[in-house]
């Protein structure tokens, strides 16, 4: 206990170092292929430079549209405001009429809760490293890892005894893989349901559709908490935008369509398989992520899951932590199955 406390508290302390260090270890992970297939032609460092150049080119694109769609969201925002006006207040007085809460306090609740979603946010991009760590330490540091490969590698290898290296090997190979495999997995079915999202909201007639639909397939990286908030951002710009309530029962059936064939098809046939961390410990990991490193820590939060889950099913004494971290799930418990063969043991011993 001592030593998970002192483990949550440095991961605390020190999260303006580790979160960028954490983020550059997934991107040299997933660039690391590109990498060595250059090198079979160029020098590392050209191969190196190459492949994160083309990340970056990547990166770009699409942060170029996604300021040209939230360009075009202020194009109507004073329409927006002046019927969030409207609405906020029949909301306000329905409250008082229902339930007593005048609308001084109401106001007041509002304003608390806006304090705290700035307190969230600007711990998340506060301290001398935070806006540092995106444009300058997530690059060098991807950089630096991808360079110094085979010596982190070397050390793994050489910080454990000769007859647990082979096992140290395994690991290492099944780790690389599923972090690739899985991050991948989700960039592609991100990009499915991005699409799906906005062909429906298009359809539907809800503005900004394109733009909520990809805030929505990003948003649902973040497991089942992410899905919920993804929805509700549709369904309040038709309340802001159109009158009646057909639309957003609309956008609701069809959230819970492309929900269901996410889950269905899209996340066992592109995301990787051999990530399968159940549905309460995602949850759980997620908060405990947002608790220690904010937003990052939601987002790093399964990828390090999934890691200790390859090291606990390579370890003995470790495995029942991996079983419970999985999502098979046993149709009798050991208990029951113990009682069971001291029963019948007894009755083998017993004469005639």
């Amino acid at each position: 206990m001592l030593g998970l406390v002192l483990a949550v508290f440095i991961l605390n302390v020190l999260r303006d170092i580790l979160v960028p260090l954490a983020f550059a270890a997934l991107i040299a992970i997933l660039l690391n292929p590109l990498s060595v297939r250059l090198e079979r032609k160029l020098p590392k460092i050209i191969s190196i430079i190459i492949a994160m150049a083309t990340a970056l080119i990547v990166l770009a694109a699409v942060a170029y549209f996604l300021s040209s769609q939230i360009a075009h969201f202020f194009d109507n925002v004073d329409a927006m405001k002046q019927k969030f006006g409207e609405l906020l207040n029949n909301v306000q007085a329905w409250l008082e009429k229902t339930f007593g809460i005048a609308t001084q306090k109401q106001v007041q609740m509002i304003n608390e809760a806006a304090n705290s979603s700035k307190a969230v946010i600007g711990q998340t991009l506060s301290g001398a490293l935070g806006v540092l760590s995106v444009v300058f330490l997530i690059p060098v540091y991807t950089f630096l890892i991808m360079l110094y490969k085979t010596l982190i590698l070397n050390f793994l290898y050489e910080v454990f005894s000769s007859e647990n290296q082979q096992k140290v090997g395994e690991i290492l190979a099944e780790t690389k893989a599923a972090i690739q495999s899985y991050i991948v997995g989700l960039l592609i079915e991100t990009g499915i349901v991005a699409v799906l999202n906005s062909c429906a909201l298009l359809i539907l007639g809800v503005e900004n559709a394109i733009l909520i639909g990809v805030i929505g397939a990003i948003l649902n990286l973040l497991p089942y908490i992410g899905g919920i908030i993804a929805i509700a951002l549709p369904v309040l710009m038709a309340t802001v935008t159109t009158d009646g309530y057909t639309t957003q029962l609309l956008i609701v059936a069809a959230y819970a369509l492309i929900q269901f064939i996410d889950n269905n098809l899209l996340v066992p046939k592109i995301v990787s398989s051999k990530v399968q961390i159940n549905a309460l410990i995602s949850i759980v990991i997620v908060l405990l992520g947002a608790a220690v490193w904010g937003v990052p820590g939601m987002f790093l939060s399964i990828p390090f899951v999934a890691v200790l889950k390859i090291i606990f099913d390579r370890i003995e004494e470790l495995k029942p932590w991996g079983k419970l971290l999985g999502d098979n799930i046993p149709t009798e418990h050991l208990g029951q199955l113990k009682r069971l063969r001291r029963a019948r043991k007894t009755q083998a011993v017993k004469p005639g």
